[in-house]
Parts: C-alpha cells; sequence; structure tokens
C-alpha cells in the first residue's frame, strides 16, 4: 500500500470521484490508515449500520464501544512506528450468555487487517465445532460486510479458515487454527515485526495453558495484541488466572448479560429467580463472574485462595505435629517437592521443589530438614521412583518414615483410592477457619485443578478424582507435584506431639506463632 499521508483533500475528492475503481482503493486505503488508531471510529465507518441485515442496529453496544474506546487509547500510547516493537495489547473479557462478544470478535479482525498491512493473526476456541460454526462464522460474516471486504478472501471449513489479502496472501493473513495440547508450537510466534501479530481466544476458558504460553512467544514483535474472550466457565486455568495472578498483564472487563442490549431480560430474570443471584449458574450465565468450584472441580477455589492470603497469620498448637509430606518426581519434567504442615500452619516452613535431583540427594534434604524440625511423621509416595527415597531414610535411622500408595486402598469408604482420599482429607482441612497454606501460585492451581467422577465400588457409588496421568492429559498439561506433596501430610493420622522430645521447645525456643498447647488434639 503506497503513502498517500500528504495528499490534499482536493486530489482525495478526486480519487473518490474517480471512475476507475484502483482509485476508490487508493482512497479506502487513506481511510483505513486515517483509522488506524481509532478502532470505535472505524467499526462505524466499515459497516453499512441502518441498512441491510443491519437496519435494526445503530452500532455497537455501550459495552462494545468502551472496549474499541480503550484499545483505541492503548493502541495511541504506544505509538507503533513500524519498526520498534511496543508492548503488547493484553485484553481478558468475562461475560453472562449473548452479549455480542462474538461480533467483536469479528470487528477486530476486520480492523486489524484493514488498518494494518502485513499484519497476521490467528484464531481459536475451546473446541474446534465452536470455532469452525460459532466464531469462525461471526468472523467471517462481519468481513464479508464491512467496507474492505473485496480485498480479502475468506473461506471456511475444517481446515481451510482463512482470510487472505488477495494481493499478498502469504504475508497479509489471519488463520482459524483448532488447537492440539500436544502440537503448542502451532500458535508460536507470527513474525510480523513491522505491523500487527495478533491472537483471538473464544470460550478462552476451555483453552489448555500451553497454548497461552506458546502464543506469548509470538507477543516480540511489532505491534502485537492479544485478545481473550469466554464465559468463565472454570475457576482455573490460564484464562481464570489473567483475572486474578496475572491482572497486572491483562487489561480485564466483565460484562453482565442484564446490561447488553441484545439479551433477553426475561429469561435471565428467571434464571435468578430459579437459581438465585449467588448461584454458580448465574454467575457464570448472567453476571459474567468465576464461580467458586467448577462442575467437575474436587477443591474449590475459595478455599484454596482463602488460605493462601497473606492476610491470614500461621499459627498452631505447640503440640501439633510436624508432618512432612514428599512427592517423588518420575520424570524430567516433573518436581520433587518437600512440603511440611503442623496443625493448621502449611506456610512457616518453606516448600522445597527441586528438579533434576536424583533420588539420593532427595533422600539427603529430607534428612536435613528433619534434623532440624524432628518431624512426627514423614510421609512418602511410595512409587517406583519414591521406594529408593524411603528405602534411604529408614537405612539412616530416620524415625517415622511412612510409604503411601496413591493407588492404595482409601481409610474411607466414600472414596476410591488413597490419592482420593488424602485429596479429600486436605479439603475439609482447607475449609477450617485460619488455615495457610503457602502463597504460591503453582500450588493454588495445582490443588484447583483436580476434577473428579463417580465410579461403582465395592457396595456403592464413590468418588474418585482424576489420577496424575489423566490430569496431564487435559488442559493444564502439569503435573500437581506441589499438590501431592501437600496431601501427603494428610495420609495418615498422627498422635499429638510429645513436647519433651521436641528440640525447639526443650530448648525454650518457641516461635512466635506457637499459641499454647492443646493436649487434646491428635
Amino acid at each position: 500500500m503506497q503513502d498517500f499521508a500528504n495528499i490534499s483533500d482536493e486530489e482525495f475528492e478526486k480519487l473518490l470521484n474517480s471512475d476507475d475503481p484502483n482509485d476508490h482503493d487508493i482512497a479506502l486505503s487513506i481511510d483505513m490508515a486515517d483509522l488506524a488508531e481509532d478502532p470505535y471510529e472505524w467499526v462505524m465507518y466499515a459497516y453499512p449500520w441502518g441498512q441491510g441485515e443491519l437496519e435494526n442496529f445503530d452500532g455497537p453496544d455501550d459495552w462494545q464501544k468502551g472496549f474499541l474506546n480503550e484499545l483505541g487509547q492503548d493502541i495511541r500510547a504506544r505509538g507503533f512506528n513500524g519498526f520498534d516493537p511496543v508492548e503488547p495489547v493484553r485484553y481478558s473479557t468475562t461475560s453472562g450468555h449473548g452479549v455480542g462478544k462474538s461480533a467483536l470478535t469479528g470487528w477486530l479482525a476486520g480492523f486489524i487487517m484493514s488498518t494494518r498491512p502485513g499484519s497476521k493473526g490467528i484464531v481459536t476456541a475451546n473446541t474446534s465445532p465452536q470455532l469452525e460454526t460459532k466464531t469462525w462464522a461471526e468472523i467471517s460474516k462481519w468481513c464479508k460486510r464491512m467496507i474492505t471486504s473485496h480485498w480479502f478472501r475468506v473461506t471456511s471449513g475444517r481446515g481451510a479458515m482463512k482470510m487472505v489479502r488477495t494481493t499478498d496472501p502469504e504475508n497479509w493473513r489471519l488463520d482459524g487454527m483448532a488447537w492440539r495440547a500436544n502440537m503448542p508450537e502451532a500458535f508460536a510466534g507470527l513474525h510480523a515485526n513491522t505491523a500487527t501479530p495478533f491472537y483471538i481466544f473464544d470460550e478462552a476458558s476451555g483453552v489448555p495453558r500451553p497454548i497461552f504460553e506458546t502464543a506469548n512467544g509470538g507477543l516480540t514483535d511489532g505491534e502485537p495484541m492479544q485478545f481473550l474472550f469466554s464465559n468463565p466457565t472454570k475457576a482455573s486455568g490460564y484464562f481464570y488466572d489473567t483475572h486474578n495472578d496475572l491482572r497486572h498483564r491483562y487489561k480485564v472487563f466483565q460484562i453482565d448479560s442484564r446490561t447488553a442490549k441484545m439479551t433477553n431480560k426475561e429469561e435471565i430474570e428467571r434464571w435468578i429467580e430459579d437459581y438465585g443471584i449467588d448461584s454458580a449458574y448465574v454467575k457464570v450465565r448472567v453476571l459474567g463472574e468465576f464461580p467458586d468450584v467448577s462442575d467437575r472441580q474436587f477443591i474449590p477455589t475459595n478455599i484454596v485462595r482463602e488460605a493462601a492470603s497473606s492476610e491470614r497469620e500461621p499459627l498452631f498448637f505447640a503440640n501439633d505435629p510436624v508432618i512432612i509430606g514428599v512427592d517423588v518426581a518420575r520424570y524430567g519434567e516433573d518436581e520433587s517437592v518437600i512440603y511440611t504442615r503442623r496443625g493448621r500452619d502449611g506456610r512457616t516452613h518453606e516448600m522445597k521443589t527441586f528438579r533434576g535431583i536424583d533420588t539420593f540427594q532427595l533422600s539427603h534434604e529430607i534428612r536435613k530438614l528433619n534434623e532440624t524440625l524432628m518431624a512426627d511423621a514423614i510421609n512418602v509416595d511410595g512409587g517406583a521412583m519414591g521406594a529408593g527415597v524411603i528405602d534411604n531414610l529408614r537405612g539412616w535411622g530416620v524415625p517415622n518414615v511412612n510409604e503411601v500408595a496413591f493407588g492404595g486402598g482409601s481409610p474411607d469408604p466414600e472414596y476410591a483410592d488413597m490419592a482420593t482420599y488424602m485429596l479429600g482429607e486436605a479439603r475439609a482441612w482447607l475449609k477450617q477457619q485460619g488455615v495457610t497454606i503457602v502463597d504460591d501460585p503453582i500450588l493454588r492451581r495445582q490443588l484447583t485443578a483436580r476434577e473428579y467422577k463417580m465410579v461403582d465400588g465395592k457396595n456403592r457409588t464413590v468418588v474418585k478424582v482424576e489420577s496424575k496421568e489423566e490430569l496431564k492429559q487435559h488442559s493444564e498439561k502439569e503435573s500437581p507435584d506441589r499438590a501431592d506433596a501437600f496431601a501427603l501430610t494428610f495420609a495418615v493420622p498422627v498422635k499429638a506431639r510429645n513436647l519433651e522430645k521436641t528440640r525447639a521447645e526443650m530448648a525454650g525456643e518457641r516461635p512466635s506463632n506457637v499459641v499454647g498447647v492443646d493436649y487434646e488434639r491428635t
């Protein structure tokens, strides 16, 4: 596209009134350049509001207008000069149903592609059907309506969702791409260093973390942009984090369905009447708020968040037993983790994590820690790798070492196996007032990521959490090593601590967060 920045008004009018289609395109290109920093004005200009299919529409809804105006402000603030990379635009939006987020994705695609020559984008969604039949269908519909539609060729169908500039199809394009958890590299850098590399994620709550983390690597050059939209169906995952732990990286929006023009207000009021304003159903489908717990989530997010809060002081009774949980890494990318809990205090003692450590080194770390803490129980994952740690500790004469098999039988008949039992005990503990855990974002997300199902037991239906292997197969692709080490502190009942055998109490060095002796606690 040629540079017509200094064209006079008279010359522009000649182009506009010319009978030559090329002159019209030159005039249109000039308009696109003029609107490159004002997405709201572009949307008002680009679509035939009040005509044809848009006969009953006069423009974006109020929330969409606010979104587009915010985007314009951020674009102008960055002042991309076409060469030097700028800070990425990162927007994450939760919403109830029917607010018009799909239309907005169509406008964003059209705006960026029409105003930024050489831009490259990827759009995806939580599932292939969602991407093909809804997200891409909406983008395709709005792109065909826009004033620059003749510049682009838009194709649909699985494996063929593309929007390309007809004069430069390889370097100026948007691709609809279904994600594969085992192939996140497909979302790697787009390399549009003189234009805008951009990503649009629809129903982002269902997209796995590795896809986002890979896509983030494509936000390092040019004028990068990333837009996430979703109903907040899951109280865990990367999309959830953008509104919590990663909120400092994203500009976040929350859209209440009751405030949108297009939603069925009578139906919404029926939902509120039937389920209650504070129900998970209404939070997700109307308010655009994350639920405290997702449908199959075993440990609720809110109790984990409260236990990790810095506003809570860690406290324990002097005779509360010291319990160490050890999860032993099985594979190269997994972690070996040592977690220490004493009564309601799961924070005072540092959580220790290791990568690439062998069983002898890990055993030494546990023995060294135990020399200080004199633990009342050391519960070790008894898997293939854990057996070596257990043998080392017992061989050195370390007392109170317990071998725990995650797949073993549960002491509680309500649970299918030992793993579910330990997490069930951890969940019950987390619900108590005043408990504390290490404020670690990885621990928090691992505790809330585990899902459960009901399975047939011997005489009844019982609860079973997904295994470590099953968890690694779905969205997060992360081994729950830190959560498992914490859960191991609940593996066996432990008696109250014998104060006469406790080094710190014997020396009169009682920590400040010991609140007294409770001889009834076990």
